[in-house]
Order: structure tokens, then sequence, then C-alpha cells
């Protein structure tokens, strides 16, 4: 598959340092990533030769989450967090081809996303993009576009997936969902997917991947505990079966081949703000 040419990079983007977008969409086989983005996955695939399946697993996860909030919810309004670049089946894809009515909020302040995603991700009328750094909570709830475009008075499903494991310690990722939760009403649901520690016999993999992933030109990618990943559900209850690995999350049908190691270093989670 063909990768864009340095040379016709627009100015504002700088290839000298990986894009989270960018890997994402080499992890997942798309075209717009450099040389800088794919280094990162080489990096790991040295010790975790499926790390694919941290990509692949965690969009998986959001797109069942999204049909399942369609078909068994009545929530018709959606904020997806840290969305990416545009790849097969996004959140609006899904979640309109179920309810046609429902309006899909996409946040990211990535370069990469502004330049090639806005437009491909405002691409019906009942869908919108905006630039706001989704680790300041009321940034984005008090953003005009987010604002304009939806109902904060009624019920949202906010989308965290595969962002917050991006978050430093520093940029205390639980007092962000906690303020997420406070200010999104009774009825909304919150949807996480996050890098793992296990704390047993994968616990090596998980941190080896780590340092690779925050010493790599990414420079982010924390493997969290169960304990510091429950605490991103503050005070909400949680879907069944809770918080699992992604692809153990209410899957499409039977596993009929054993998961690779790499695929229990990432969970995922829905809980319900009652």
């Amino acid at each position: 598959m063909s990768q864009p040419s340095e040379g016709t990079t627009p100015a504002y983007i700088d290839t000298s340092k990986a894009s989270i977008a960018r890997v994402y969409d080499y992890a997942l086989g798309g075209k717009d990533n450099y040389a800088v983005d794919r280094e990162t996955i080489e990096r790991v695939r040295k010790i975790a030769p499926e790390v694919n399946e941290l990509a692949v697993d965690n969009r998986a996860f959001l797109i069942r989450a999204a049909r399942f909030l369609s078909t068994q919810t009545s929530i018709t309004q959606f904020l997806d967090c840290g969305s990416g670049l545009p790849t097969a089946e996004n959140t609006h894809q899904v979640v309109q081809r179920l309810q046609p009515e429902s309006r899909v909020v996409y946040v990211d302040n990535d370069p990469t996303v502004i330049a090639h995603g806005r437009a491909l991700l405002e691409e019906n009328e009942f869908t919108r993009f905006t630039a706001a750094d989704i680790r300041r909570p009321d940034e984005v709830l008090d953003d005009p576009v987010v604002q304009d475009f939806l109902d904060l008075d009624r019920p949202v499903a906010l989308f965290q997936i595969g962002t917050i494991h991006h978050f430093d310690d520093s940029d205390r990722p639980q007092e962000v969902m906690q303020r997420y939760v406070e200010r999104l009403p009774v009825g909304s649901v919150f949807a996480v997917a996050h890098f793992f520690d296990p704390e047993n016999e994968d616990s090596d993999l998980a941190r080896r991947m780590e340092q690779i992933f925050v010493h790599s030109p990414m420079g982010s990618g924390r493997f969290r505990t169960r304990s510091e990943i429950e605490g991103l559900f503050p005070g909400l209850e949680m879907i069944n079966p809770g918080i699992v690995p992604c692809y153990q999350w209410w899957p499409d049908g039977p596993q009929l081949r054993t998961e690779d190691p790499v695929q229990r270093c990432i969970v995922a989670g829905i809980g319900i703000k009652r």
C-alpha cells in the first residue's frame, strides 16, 4: 500500500514526530501515515509481533459499543473524543445506519486529523467535527460546535476509546473523567478502551510495550492496572461484563481461535450515570 510523500505534506504537519492518529492509522492498515509513525509500531513489533491487534481490537470494540448503544438505549447523541483519522465503520456510520437521526460530534486536535479528516467526518447534516483538547473537559463541552449541535441536558454517549492511555499521569486522567461525568446528565454513558497491565504473567509484555511506546517518536502509551482503569468510571454503573479485554466485550460470535497475549493487554468497559 502506498504511503504519503513527505514532500507533499502540508507545512503545518510535523513529520519529525509521530502522531497518535497516524500511528493508529498504520496499525489498522491505513495509508495516511509517515515513516516516523510506522517506526513506532515496528519497534513494538520486535517484542510483540501481534501489536496491530491492539488497534484492531480497540476499533472492533468501538463498533460493537456504538451498535449496542444504538439498539439497546434511547441515546441518539454521541461525543467521540480523540476520533482519529477516518477509517471503515466510523461512529457516525454505525449509529446512523441504525438510528438515522443520531447526532455525532468528533473531537480531535491532531493537525493531521484536522487537515485530512474534517471533511470526511462531516459528511452529512448529523455529523460535526471540532478541534478541542480532550484533556480539558470544560473546553470540549463548552465548545460552540458541541453546544450548538448537542443538547447537553439530554443523555450523551461519550467515547474515550483508545485515548486515555495517551494521557500522562500528570494529566490526571481519573479527574478528567470525573469532570466529564459531572458535566453530562443522568442517563449518559461512558465507553472507554485502555491499554492494560493485567498484573499477572502478561505484565512483563505490557510493561515492555509501554516502555517502547513511551520512548518512541509517539511518546505515549500507558498500560494501567485494573484499579487505575476502574477509576476512569467514577460512580458509574457498569454494564455487564464490566471491564474486560476488548475482544471479550460482547463479541459477535464464539471465539474460534486462541487469543494472542497482546489482546489481553487492552481492556474496555461501558458505564452509565444513574
